[in-house]
Protein backbone atom coordinates (compact mmCIF):
# COMPACT_ATOMS: atom_id res chain seq x y z
CA UNK A 1 0.00 0.00 0.00
CA UNK A 2 1.54 3.53 -1.03
CA UNK A 3 2.01 5.77 1.63
CA UNK A 4 -0.37 8.78 2.01
CA UNK A 5 1.23 12.35 0.37
CA UNK A 6 1.48 15.23 2.18
CA UNK A 7 2.11 19.32 0.84
CA UNK A 8 4.97 20.90 2.42
CA UNK A 9 2.09 23.24 4.08
CA UNK A 10 1.10 19.84 6.28
CA UNK A 11 2.70 21.19 9.14
CA UNK A 12 1.22 24.41 8.77
CA UNK A 13 -2.47 23.65 8.86
CA UNK A 14 -1.96 20.99 11.89
CA UNK A 15 -1.60 24.35 13.72
CA UNK A 16 -4.79 25.43 12.88
CA UNK A 17 -6.34 22.45 14.34
CA UNK A 18 -7.41 21.15 10.74
CA UNK A 19 -9.25 17.83 10.56
CA UNK A 20 -7.94 15.65 7.57
CA UNK A 21 -8.68 13.27 5.76
CA UNK A 22 -7.51 10.75 2.97
CA UNK A 23 -8.26 12.51 -0.65
CA UNK A 24 -6.94 10.48 -3.16
CA UNK A 25 -3.65 9.43 -1.75
CA UNK A 26 -3.27 13.05 0.16
CA UNK A 27 -3.57 13.79 3.64
CA UNK A 28 -5.41 16.87 3.51
CA UNK A 29 -7.42 19.30 5.34
CA UNK A 30 -11.13 18.78 5.15
CA UNK A 31 -12.27 21.19 7.54
CA UNK A 32 -10.37 23.91 10.28
CA UNK A 33 -13.06 25.16 12.18
CA UNK A 34 -16.43 23.92 10.48
CA UNK A 35 -17.76 24.09 6.59
CA UNK A 36 -20.12 26.88 6.45
CA UNK A 37 -18.15 28.49 8.94
CA UNK A 38 -15.09 28.61 6.08
CA UNK A 39 -17.80 28.50 3.64
CA UNK A 40 -19.32 31.81 4.31
CA UNK A 41 -15.72 33.28 5.50
CA UNK A 42 -14.81 32.72 1.52
CA UNK A 43 -18.23 34.12 0.56
CA UNK A 44 -18.40 37.42 2.59
CA UNK A 45 -14.43 37.98 3.46
CA UNK A 46 -11.45 35.69 2.39
CA UNK A 47 -10.70 31.74 2.01
CA UNK A 48 -6.72 30.29 2.10
CA UNK A 49 -6.38 27.21 0.06
CA UNK A 50 -3.24 24.91 0.46
CA UNK A 51 -3.64 23.69 -3.01
CA UNK A 52 -0.26 22.04 -3.51
CA UNK A 53 -1.70 18.66 -4.25
CA UNK A 54 -2.37 19.83 -8.05
CA UNK A 55 -0.12 18.92 -10.55
CA UNK A 56 2.25 21.36 -12.77
CA UNK A 57 2.91 20.06 -16.13
CA UNK A 58 5.46 21.95 -18.33
CA UNK A 59 5.38 21.70 -22.40
CA UNK A 60 7.51 23.88 -24.01
CA UNK A 61 9.41 23.77 -27.31
CA UNK A 62 8.75 24.54 -31.20
CA UNK A 63 6.20 22.40 -32.01
CA UNK A 64 4.26 23.16 -28.54
CA UNK A 65 1.25 25.13 -29.18
CA UNK A 66 0.71 22.71 -32.35
CA UNK A 67 1.00 19.76 -29.66
CA UNK A 68 -1.47 21.08 -27.49
CA UNK A 69 -3.58 22.09 -30.21
CA UNK A 70 -4.05 18.20 -30.53
CA UNK A 71 -4.15 17.28 -26.91
CA UNK A 72 -7.25 20.20 -25.81
CA UNK A 73 -10.38 21.06 -27.24
CA UNK A 74 -10.06 24.53 -26.40
CA UNK A 75 -8.14 26.94 -28.65
CA UNK A 76 -4.50 27.62 -27.17
CA UNK A 77 -3.64 29.61 -30.18
CA UNK A 78 -5.49 32.37 -28.18
CA UNK A 79 -3.46 32.61 -25.60
CA UNK A 80 -0.86 35.12 -25.43
CA UNK A 81 1.86 34.93 -22.61
CA UNK A 82 0.74 36.35 -19.52
CA UNK A 83 -2.94 34.81 -20.38
CA UNK A 84 -4.75 31.38 -18.97
CA UNK A 85 -7.57 29.03 -20.40
CA UNK A 86 -9.96 26.61 -19.34
CA UNK A 87 -9.38 23.45 -21.45
CA UNK A 88 -10.09 19.67 -21.61
CA UNK A 89 -8.47 16.66 -22.40
CA UNK A 90 -10.69 13.80 -24.42
CA UNK A 91 -10.48 10.60 -25.00
CA UNK A 92 -11.07 9.11 -29.12
CA UNK A 93 -14.95 8.95 -28.07
CA UNK A 94 -15.40 12.03 -26.30
CA UNK A 95 -15.06 11.19 -22.69
CA UNK A 96 -12.48 13.23 -20.40
CA UNK A 97 -9.31 12.05 -19.70
CA UNK A 98 -9.32 15.70 -17.51
CA UNK A 99 -10.18 19.20 -16.94
CA UNK A 100 -6.98 21.68 -16.40
CA UNK A 101 -5.86 25.57 -16.73
CA UNK A 102 -3.30 26.09 -19.40
CA UNK A 103 -0.80 29.10 -18.48
CA UNK A 104 1.31 30.67 -21.79
CA UNK A 105 4.35 31.53 -19.49
CA UNK A 106 6.15 32.68 -23.32
CA UNK A 107 6.54 31.83 -26.04
CA UNK A 108 6.88 27.87 -26.93
CA UNK A 109 6.59 27.57 -23.22
CA UNK A 110 3.31 26.64 -21.32
CA UNK A 111 2.14 25.20 -17.82
CA UNK A 112 -0.74 22.73 -17.71
CA UNK A 113 -2.50 22.61 -14.18
CA UNK A 114 -3.66 19.44 -13.57
CA UNK A 115 -6.36 17.75 -10.84
CA UNK A 116 -3.99 16.04 -8.36
CA UNK A 117 -5.50 12.69 -8.96
CA UNK A 118 -4.56 12.27 -12.57
CA UNK A 119 -1.10 13.60 -12.48
CA UNK A 120 0.06 10.47 -13.65
CA UNK A 121 -2.68 9.54 -16.39
CA UNK A 122 -2.36 12.93 -17.63
CA UNK A 123 1.55 12.89 -18.04
CA UNK A 124 1.19 9.34 -19.17
CA UNK A 125 -1.37 10.54 -22.25
CA UNK A 126 0.72 14.17 -23.02
CA UNK A 127 4.22 11.72 -23.02
CA UNK A 128 2.19 8.93 -25.47
CA UNK A 129 0.91 11.77 -28.06
CA UNK A 130 4.59 13.30 -27.36
CA UNK A 131 6.38 14.59 -30.68
CA UNK A 132 10.06 14.54 -31.02
CA UNK A 133 9.62 19.18 -31.22
CA UNK A 134 8.11 19.04 -28.05
CA UNK A 135 9.43 18.64 -24.12
CA UNK A 136 6.76 17.07 -21.51
CA UNK A 137 8.14 17.60 -17.47
CA UNK A 138 6.08 16.76 -15.03
CA UNK A 139 6.91 19.86 -12.24
CA UNK A 140 4.00 18.80 -9.65
CA UNK A 141 7.00 18.43 -6.89
CA UNK A 142 8.79 21.55 -7.36
CA UNK A 143 5.41 23.36 -6.85
CA UNK A 144 3.31 24.71 -3.98
CA UNK A 145 -0.09 26.00 -4.83
CA UNK A 146 -2.31 28.40 -2.51
CA UNK A 147 -5.59 29.70 -3.57
CA UNK A 148 -6.58 33.48 -1.99
CA UNK A 149 -10.07 33.83 -2.27
CA UNK A 150 -13.06 36.30 -1.60
CA UNK A 151 -14.09 39.65 -1.80
CA UNK A 152 -11.20 40.82 0.14
CA UNK A 153 -8.41 38.81 -1.83
CA UNK A 154 -7.06 41.35 -3.46
CA UNK A 155 -6.98 44.14 -0.57
CA UNK A 156 -5.13 41.03 1.55
CA UNK A 157 -2.73 40.12 -1.14
CA UNK A 158 -2.15 43.46 -1.87
CA UNK A 159 -0.20 44.09 1.27
CA UNK A 160 2.54 41.56 0.43
CA UNK A 161 3.72 42.91 -3.02
CA UNK A 162 4.48 46.16 -4.81
CA UNK A 163 2.87 44.17 -8.20
CA UNK A 164 -0.48 45.91 -9.10
CA UNK A 165 -2.75 43.50 -8.94
CA UNK A 166 -5.84 45.44 -9.71
CA UNK A 167 -4.05 45.26 -13.28
CA UNK A 168 -3.91 41.16 -13.43
CA UNK A 169 -7.73 40.81 -15.16
CA UNK A 170 -9.44 37.42 -15.38
CA UNK A 171 -7.78 34.47 -16.74
CA UNK A 172 -4.33 36.31 -17.15
CA UNK A 173 -1.53 36.21 -14.64
CA UNK A 174 1.40 37.87 -13.33
CA UNK A 175 5.06 36.49 -13.72
CA UNK A 176 7.39 36.98 -11.78
CA UNK A 177 5.56 38.62 -8.43
CA UNK A 178 7.99 38.90 -5.40
CA UNK A 179 5.91 38.91 -1.88
CA UNK A 180 7.50 40.82 1.00
CA UNK A 181 9.89 38.61 3.13
CA UNK A 182 10.68 35.80 0.76
CA UNK A 183 13.26 35.20 -2.11
CA UNK A 184 11.62 33.11 -4.12
CA UNK A 185 9.10 34.74 -6.74
CA UNK A 186 5.77 34.07 -7.72
CA UNK A 187 3.05 33.02 -10.64
CA UNK A 188 -0.15 35.17 -9.71
CA UNK A 189 -3.05 34.43 -11.35
CA UNK A 190 -6.73 35.98 -11.02
CA UNK A 191 -8.17 32.39 -11.07
CA UNK A 192 -9.91 30.19 -8.81
CA UNK A 193 -12.49 26.92 -8.28
CA UNK A 194 -15.40 28.97 -5.63
CA UNK A 195 -17.16 31.47 -7.67
CA UNK A 196 -15.32 34.58 -5.62
CA UNK A 197 -12.91 37.10 -6.94
CA UNK A 198 -8.98 36.16 -6.05
CA UNK A 199 -6.26 34.84 -6.97
CA UNK A 200 -3.88 31.09 -7.29
CA UNK A 201 -0.77 31.89 -6.82
CA UNK A 202 2.44 28.98 -7.66
CA UNK A 203 5.92 29.52 -6.08
CA UNK A 204 8.84 27.14 -4.98
CA UNK A 205 8.02 24.86 -2.38
CA UNK A 206 10.50 25.71 0.20
CA UNK A 207 8.70 29.46 0.69
CA UNK A 208 5.30 27.88 0.60
CA UNK A 209 4.86 27.73 4.18
CA UNK A 210 6.06 31.56 5.02
CA UNK A 211 3.85 32.95 2.40
CA UNK A 212 0.57 30.98 4.14
CA UNK A 213 1.53 32.67 7.35
CA UNK A 214 2.51 35.54 5.99
CA UNK A 215 -1.39 35.71 4.28
CA UNK A 216 -3.08 34.34 6.97
CA UNK A 217 -1.82 37.05 9.11
CA UNK A 218 -2.32 39.89 6.48
CA UNK A 219 -6.14 38.52 6.20
CA UNK A 220 -6.65 38.42 9.96
CA UNK A 221 -7.99 41.83 10.16
CA UNK A 222 -10.52 41.12 7.22
CA UNK A 223 -11.98 37.64 9.10
CA UNK A 224 -9.58 35.60 6.50
CA UNK A 225 -9.28 32.17 7.43
CA UNK A 226 -7.72 28.68 6.51
CA UNK A 227 -10.20 26.67 4.00
CA UNK A 228 -10.16 23.10 3.99
CA UNK A 229 -11.60 20.76 1.25
CA UNK A 230 -14.96 20.38 3.06
CA UNK A 231 -15.87 23.85 1.48
CA UNK A 232 -14.02 24.21 -1.26
CA UNK A 233 -16.44 21.61 -3.13
CA UNK A 234 -19.40 23.42 -1.97
CA UNK A 235 -18.32 26.93 -3.15
CA UNK A 236 -17.29 25.53 -6.39
CA UNK A 237 -20.30 23.22 -6.57
CA UNK A 238 -22.77 26.65 -5.97
CA UNK A 239 -21.25 28.33 -9.02
CA UNK A 240 -21.49 25.10 -10.50
CA UNK A 241 -17.58 24.33 -11.59
CA UNK A 242 -16.70 21.06 -12.67
CA UNK A 243 -15.10 18.40 -10.81
CA UNK A 244 -13.31 15.50 -12.16
CA UNK A 245 -14.97 12.32 -11.06
CA UNK A 246 -18.16 13.28 -10.71
CA UNK A 247 -18.97 15.98 -13.18
CA UNK A 248 -16.97 14.97 -16.00
CA UNK A 249 -15.09 11.30 -16.29
CA UNK A 250 -14.55 8.88 -19.06
CA UNK A 251 -17.95 8.38 -19.52
CA UNK A 252 -19.08 12.19 -19.34
CA UNK A 253 -17.86 14.31 -22.02
CA UNK A 254 -17.41 18.04 -21.60
CA UNK A 255 -20.59 19.01 -24.02
CA UNK A 256 -22.67 16.49 -21.66
CA UNK A 257 -21.57 18.22 -18.36
CA UNK A 258 -22.23 21.86 -19.79
CA UNK A 259 -18.24 22.90 -21.17
CA UNK A 260 -18.84 23.76 -24.51
CA UNK A 261 -17.36 27.08 -24.38
CA UNK A 262 -14.32 25.17 -23.66
CA UNK A 263 -14.67 22.80 -26.69
CA UNK A 264 -14.09 24.66 -29.88
CA UNK A 265 -15.34 22.15 -32.23
CA UNK A 266 -14.62 24.77 -35.19
CA UNK A 267 -10.82 25.09 -34.42
CA UNK A 268 -9.10 23.97 -37.48
CA UNK A 269 -6.72 21.91 -35.79
CA UNK A 270 -8.23 18.31 -35.49
CA UNK A 271 -7.90 17.37 -31.29
CA UNK A 272 -8.44 14.23 -30.02
CA UNK A 273 -12.00 13.60 -29.55
CA UNK A 274 -13.15 16.37 -31.99
CA UNK A 275 -14.70 13.50 -34.40
CA UNK A 276 -16.64 12.25 -31.42
CA UNK A 277 -17.82 15.60 -29.50
CA UNK A 278 -19.06 17.07 -33.63
CA UNK A 279 -21.18 14.05 -33.54
CA UNK A 280 -22.86 14.44 -30.56
CA UNK A 281 -23.46 17.95 -30.96
CA UNK A 282 -24.95 17.47 -34.60
CA UNK A 283 -27.39 13.96 -33.38
CA UNK A 284 -28.01 16.01 -30.16
CA UNK A 285 -27.39 15.12 -26.50
CA UNK A 286 -28.85 12.16 -24.99
CA UNK A 287 -27.89 13.38 -21.80
CA UNK A 288 -27.72 16.94 -19.96
CA UNK A 289 -26.30 18.06 -16.37
CA UNK A 290 -28.87 20.27 -14.76
CA UNK A 291 -29.26 21.63 -11.67
CA UNK A 292 -31.79 20.15 -9.26
CA UNK A 293 -33.64 21.02 -6.44
CA UNK A 294 -35.98 19.07 -3.69
CA UNK A 295 -39.23 19.59 -3.19
CA UNK A 296 -39.41 17.21 -0.46
CA UNK A 297 -37.04 17.17 2.76
CA UNK A 298 -33.82 14.81 1.64
CA UNK A 299 -30.17 15.84 0.19
CA UNK A 300 -29.55 14.42 -3.58
CA UNK A 301 -25.66 12.46 -2.91
CA UNK A 302 -23.28 11.86 -5.38
CA UNK A 303 -24.57 8.65 -7.08
CA UNK A 304 -27.87 9.03 -6.24
CA UNK A 305 -30.53 7.35 -8.82
CA UNK A 306 -32.92 9.71 -10.72
CA UNK A 307 -36.50 8.44 -11.63
CA UNK A 308 -39.19 9.01 -13.60
CA UNK A 309 -41.25 6.44 -12.01
CA UNK A 310 -39.85 3.28 -12.20
CA UNK A 311 -37.49 4.27 -15.00
CA UNK A 312 -34.38 5.05 -14.34
CA UNK A 313 -33.49 8.86 -16.25
CA UNK A 314 -30.08 9.79 -15.13
CA UNK A 315 -28.12 10.05 -11.59
CA UNK A 316 -26.69 12.79 -9.07
CA UNK A 317 -22.98 14.01 -9.73
CA UNK A 318 -22.63 16.07 -6.70
CA UNK A 319 -25.53 17.36 -4.15
CA UNK A 320 -25.95 18.93 -0.22
CA UNK A 321 -27.52 21.70 1.52
CA UNK A 322 -25.93 24.59 -0.13
CA UNK A 323 -24.43 26.93 2.74
CA UNK A 324 -25.49 30.10 0.77
CA UNK A 325 -29.27 29.50 -0.07
CA UNK A 326 -30.21 26.90 2.90
CA UNK A 327 -31.38 24.74 -0.01
CA UNK A 328 -31.17 20.82 -0.58
CA UNK A 329 -30.16 21.18 -4.56
CA UNK A 330 -27.56 18.70 -6.48
CA UNK A 331 -26.14 18.62 -9.76
CA UNK A 332 -27.96 15.86 -11.84
CA UNK A 333 -27.06 13.65 -15.43
CA UNK A 334 -30.07 13.08 -16.90
CA UNK A 335 -32.17 12.26 -20.29
CA UNK A 336 -32.76 14.68 -22.50
CA UNK A 337 -36.35 14.47 -22.08
CA UNK A 338 -36.52 15.57 -18.50
CA UNK A 339 -33.64 18.51 -18.46
CA UNK A 340 -36.29 21.27 -19.06
CA UNK A 341 -36.60 23.86 -16.65
CA UNK A 342 -39.32 23.35 -14.32
CA UNK A 343 -39.60 19.19 -15.11
CA UNK A 344 -40.52 17.29 -11.44
CA UNK A 345 -38.02 14.36 -11.02
CA UNK A 346 -38.15 11.66 -8.24
CA UNK A 347 -34.88 10.93 -6.55
CA UNK A 348 -34.00 8.09 -5.14
CA UNK A 349 -32.70 8.68 -1.18
CA UNK A 350 -31.68 5.58 0.43
CA UNK A 351 -35.12 3.77 0.47
CA UNK A 352 -37.11 7.01 -0.26
CA UNK A 353 -38.36 8.22 -3.65
CA UNK A 354 -38.44 11.99 -3.05
CA UNK A 355 -39.66 15.10 -5.17
CA UNK A 356 -37.38 17.28 -6.65
CA UNK A 357 -37.48 20.18 -9.50
CA UNK A 358 -35.20 20.67 -13.02
CA UNK A 359 -33.83 24.50 -11.52
CA UNK A 360 -31.40 27.10 -13.34
CA UNK A 361 -27.58 26.74 -12.70
CA UNK A 362 -25.42 28.07 -11.48
CA UNK A 363 -27.08 28.20 -7.79
CA UNK A 364 -24.57 31.32 -6.27
CA UNK A 365 -23.24 34.10 -8.69
CA UNK A 366 -21.34 36.69 -6.82
CA UNK A 367 -22.46 40.35 -7.44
Amino acid sequence: MSEVKRTPLYEEYEKHGAKTIDFGGWDLPVQFSSIKEEHEATRTDAGLFDVSHMGEILVEGPESEKFLQKMLTNDVSKLEPKKAQYTIMCYENGGTVDDLIVYMLEEEKYLLVVNAANIEKDFDWLKKHEDERVSITNKSDDYVQLALQGPKAERILQKLTDTDLSTIKFFRFESPVSFKGIDDQAIVSRTGYTGEDGFEIYLPKTSGPVLWRKILEAGEPEGAKPIGLGARDTLRFEANLALYGQELSPEISPLEAGLSFAVKLKKEADFIGKEALVQQKEEGLERKLVGIEMIDKGIPRTDYKVLDGDKEIGFVTTGTQSPTLGKNVGLALLNKEYTELGTEVTVQVRKRQLKAVVVKTPFYKRG
